[in-house]
């Protein structure tokens, strides 16, 4: 089951990215900060359990954890993820998240 958050515009404000998006149960929560043809960011919470299956992008992606830890999958090999570390999943190779606890994250994608 996946949510999304409703938008305001969030500009000129001092903001704590993890309170952004609330943990939902058995749910991804989901909320887009940026949106420009260029790249997004995003903002994602994901109950334990939960995640995203394999897919690629056509472009690099950096994924913050922001609070509790993940475990994501790129190529085949799976590195676990705390909050305050981050990784970059490359474009065209297959990736997937899976929460280990419920984890909150930033996604950067940037297409240009």
């Amino acid at each position: 089951m996946a949510k999304t958050e409703k938008s305001e515009d969030l500009r000129g404000k001092a903001l704590k990215a993890k309170d952004l998006v609330g943990y939902d149960a058995g749910a991804v929560v989901s909320r887009t900060i940026i949106q420009k043809p260029v790249g997004t960011v995003s903002i994602f919470s994901f109950d334990k359990g939960q995640g995203l299956s394999e897919h690629t992008a056509p472009f690099d992606a950096m994924v913050e954890i922001l609070d509790g830890e993940a475990e994501i999958t790129i190529a085949g090999k799976p590195v676990k993820v705390k909050a305050g570390e981050f990784i970059i999943m490359p474009a065209n190779k297959p990736h997937a998240l899976k929460a280990v606890k419920k984890f909150k994250m930033a996604l950067i994608m940037i297409k240009a």
